[in-house]
């Protein structure tokens, strides 16, 4: 597995998304926390260093079969999880990053992860009560007592990144980035180049869309959050799927997978990014981390470069809503 590097932090530029861990894709099956911990230490295998979750997947759920599955292999691992979904005072999902929810949370997820530092530890959404200077200054903390190394934002406008950095660097930012969600080209990949930071991707196979597996929503459990996400609705869903196919098209050519194919063009962005492709299965997992070894031609990046852009919102309101821009 190649490296990329986020600012002074290298990772496998594969690396694994742990959020379906806990249940996020409810028509994908039931939970398996022991297929779960297999999926991660198969990753763990084939190379892949990066291991991403949150406490509010679950919540804590995630960060728990995470700890289990790296116990005895933690120096493997590039750990990352994220704070500020979940108030610790309120005791609910409620957007709180002041220094005091941060300094409960952490302890938290140290002590979930089986660990006595955080490799990268984000914030996972702006909290406009909070301002970003003290959300920074309480992370700045935790890094000089050695509890946490790596300071990330996660969806954060560029106002808020130079903002944050100011106050202690920023290593890594987390936003949506694939085939059919490229906004991030306008203004946020050149500010990180400018300052140095590293992006991660996630949902780097748009929510499953990409991997070339869906082509129908009706059967999708009805607490599957998917099935009101603009672009797998209506017309939008049949024209994205329009956009699957010219992947797989692509994909054919050089005998690789939808999603292989998908990942491989995210890697002939930089260097300096590295998504992590989220799932539970063993099999998925062999899938992604082979995108490492796929050379797309400059005529293939090309015409995938040219797709027609995705249609509809990237979230519905309510999450967009949630979204710093």
């Amino acid at each position: 597995m190649k490296n990329a590097h986020l600012a002074d932090l290298e990772v496998s530029r594969i690396g694994l998304g742990a959020m379906t861990m806990a249940g996020t894709y409810t028509s994908e099956g039931a939970l398996d926390d022991a297929e779960s911990i297999r999926t991660i230490h198969r990753a763990l295998d084939l190379g892949v260093t990066h291991i991403d979750t949150a406490e509010i997947y679950g919540p804590f759920l995630s960060e728990e079969i995470v700890g289990r599955a790296i116990a005895g292999r933690r120096d493997e691992v590039v750990l990352a999880t994220k704070f500020g979904l979940f108030s610790h005072a309120a005791g609910g999902r409620n957007a709180n990053s002041s220094p005091q929810n941060i300094r409960i949370a952490v302890e938290g997820s140290l002590q979930r992860l089986g660990t006595d530092h955080i490799d990268l530890y984000y914030q996972h959404r702006v909290d406009r009560s909070t301002p970003i200077e003290e959300t920074a200054g309480a992370v700045a903390e935790l890094i000089a007592e050695g509890k946490v190394l790596h300071f990330g934002l996660s969806e954060a406008s560029p106002e808020t990144i130079r903002r944050a950095h100011a106050i202690q660097p920023v290593t890594a930012l987390q936003t949506e980035y694939s085939l059919w969600t490229r906004d991030v080209e306008a203004e946020i990949l050149p500010l990180l180049r400018e300052l140095s930071i590293g992006l991660v991707p996630y949902s780097p196979l748009g929510h499953g869309l990409l991997t070339g597996q869906i082509r129908t929503v009706d059967d999708f459990a009805d607490d599957d959050w998917r099935k009101t996400n603009p672009r797998f609705t209506g017309e939008n869903f049949r024209r994205n799927l329009a956009l699957v196919d010219e992947v797989k098209a692509i994909g054919a050519e050089i005998d690789a997978t939808p999603a292989q194919t998908a990942l491989a063009w995210l890697l002939t962005r930089g260097e300096d990014i590295a998504p992590i492709p989220g799932t539970r299965r063993v099999n998925r997992v062999e899938e992604n981390t082979a995108a490492d070894s796929i050379e797309l031609t400059t005529d293939q990046i090309h015409r995938l470069d040219t797709l027609q852009p995705a249609a509809g919102a990237r979230h519905d309101d309510a999450n967009m809503a949630s979204i710093d821009l």
